[in-house]
């Protein structure tokens, strides 16, 4: 089931994940659990190792939670780069009008 779960395609994905329903999935609540924990194990693991590096050096990424059935992987949080932000600063001081 997982690898014709992954061999799907982004919009395939979105559409099972539309009118999924959890108590209907192929996980029971044992798997989901689990992987429940393997995700919050991951981000505990991730905010020590961001703790004890030193504040000047690059942190590493936040950890992926595990997929679940009929869940794609999350979209990645845009970035505010410098073009952006002299838009944004242009369109607050009225550059807009």
């Amino acid at each position: 089931m997982t690898a014709l779960r992954n061999g799907l395609s982004p919009g395939q994905l979105a559409a099972q994940a539309d009118k999924g329903e959890p108590e209907k999935g192929r996980w029971s609540q044992v798997e989901q659990l689990l992987a429940l924990n393997a995700d919050r194990l991951a981000r505990l693991e991730w905010t020590l190792i961001c703790l004890n590096v030193d504040k000047k050096s690059k942190r590493p990424d936040p950890p992926e939670p595990m997929r679940r059935p009929g869940a794609g992987p999350r979209k990645k949080k845009a970035q505010l780069t410098n073009k952006s932000a002299n838009t944004l600063f242009e369109l607050l001081q009225g550059g807009a009008a």
